[in-house]
């Protein structure tokens, strides 16, 4: 039976005004085959589901029996609006709604928001903040890596990887509450370098995590990697090109998976990443077993970083001293008036920013995590956007999926790695 306009309007389950069901309609009419309008393929939906994307994603599939012909990915189930609200704080309390944006990156998204006001500010940030702040970023790159591993894995039928990633992922944890006071969501990362310096106890610990990790990854290796099941639902399963990629605009262990060389703590060093030596793993097919060798091998190379980072950890300030933008130490709170005021006037008042806007990029586990701010002179951002790698990688979702299985959809979508937080701001 031919697709009628019933069927479409049915199918997307619009409850929105005329002007947006019509727009819809003409975005999806433009989306399905013609095989869909003269009833030779259906229309179905997936979800909205919580499929390997930490957040409620909606799929509409057309398909060819099992073979899935188009994916339209729906998105919006989860909209926070942190961007806008952010626009209404001033920059320093605008801080905590970044680390909610994505939730296994969110001292990566500290980092990458107080790069922007350090740039259209002229701050400079000690090197000892520097490298506490790559520290930092790597081990909430494996946090994310663990996490994705064990749910990809545990999506595909296999329990036991699941609750070792998980196990492993717990002293990472552990070490963000020593130095942020709690294990998630600790504003560590602040304008001018880190709340505070490294306590006693995280590098003793650090150093002991450096030694336990590695023999880790080889034992996940050794479960997965030539896991003949496995390898039959990765391998020729989901290729995207390394051109198709790149016309997708995509990046992060999704593009490097397809062989393309970019990985912006090369391309453009931030926070000091040019002072340290390391691999940028590419794999040469773009399918979806060579992006899980690639998260893999990132793990490894992110232990090679920290382990630089902390045996060449520089003496000096965590913070920077420009007290125009920095809150006096607390031990100064005590003992001058002068510091009381300044604190009081940066935490009610806030800081202003010199009028003028930037973009300033970083690499987060999901890819090119972006931010461009505008001020206006004031106390609170004009404008703020951020250009998340969950929202643009998903865009391209049609193109691994095309031609397979329904039953291959969620390890794919596991190797793009969605955290929809990440897609609804």
């Amino acid at each position: 039976m031919a697709l009628t306009e019933k069927d479409l309007t049915h199918v997307t389950g619009i409850l929105s005004d005329e002007q947006t069901v019509e727009t819809t309609l003409d975005e999806l009419r433009e989306s399905l085959s013609p095989a869909a309008y003269a009833g030779e393929t259906i229309l179905l939906n997936m979800g909205p589901q919580h499929p390997s994307t930490h957040g409620v994603l909606r799929l509409l599939l057309e398909l060819d029996g099992e073979n899935v012909v188009n994916v339209i990915p729906d998105i919006g189930f989860l909209h926070t609006g942190i961007e806008k609200n952010m626009e209404s704080k001033t920059f320093e309390k605008a801080l905590v709604m970044t680390d909610r944006i994505d939730y296994l990156n969110n001292l990566g998204n500290n980092l990458a928001y107080c790069l922007a006001i350090e740039k259209i500010a002229e701050i400079n940030v000690p090197d000892r903040a520097q490298y506490i702040r790559v520290i930092i970023a790597e081990l909430q790159r494996l946090n994310s890596h663990l996490v994705w591993l064990g749910t990809h894995v545990m999506d595909l039928g296999a329990t036991s990887l699941f609750l070792y990633c998980l196990r492993e992922r717990e002293y990472i944890l552990d070490m963000f509450e020593m130095v942020g006071g709690q294990r998630m969501m600790g504003s560590y990362i602040r304008p001018g370098g880190v709340w505070r310096d490294l306590t006693p106890e995280f590098i003793p610990a650090l150093r002991k995590f450096l030694k336990y990790m590695p023999p880790k990854i080889d034992d996940y290796e050794l479960l997965v990697t030539e896991n003949p099941i496995f390898i039959d639902r990765t391998q020729g399963i989901g290729t995207i090109t390394a051109e198709q990629a790149v016309d997708w605009s995509v990046t992060g262990p999704y593009l490097r998976g397809s062989g393309v060389n970019y990985d912006i703590r090369k391309a453009m060093p931030y926070s000091s990443y040019d002072h340290f030596e390391f691999d940028v793993p590419l794999g040469s097919h773009g399918d979806t077993y060579d992006r899980y060798l690639i998260r893999v091998q990132e793990m490894r190379q992110s232990l090679r970083i920290i382990k630089q980072a902390l045996d060449n950890l520089p003496n000096g300030p965590f913070r920077s001293s420009d007290r125009k933008y920095v809150p006096p130490p607390r031990a100064e709170l005590g003992a001058s008036m002068e510091a009381v005021i300044h604190h009081f006037k940066l935490w009610t008042e806030g800081f202003k920013l010199p009028a003028g806007e930037v973009y300033v990029r970083t690499e987060s586990p999901r890819g090119e995590l972006g931010v461009y701010l505008s001020s206006n002179g004031g106390t609170k951002p004009q404008r703020i956007r951020f250009r998340t790698p969950s929202f643009v990688n998903l865009q391209s979702i049609g193109v691994p999926a095309k031609d397979v299985l329904v039953a291959d959809l969620v390890a794919i979508i596991g190797t793009i790695d969605i955290v929809l937080g990440d897609c609804d701001r």
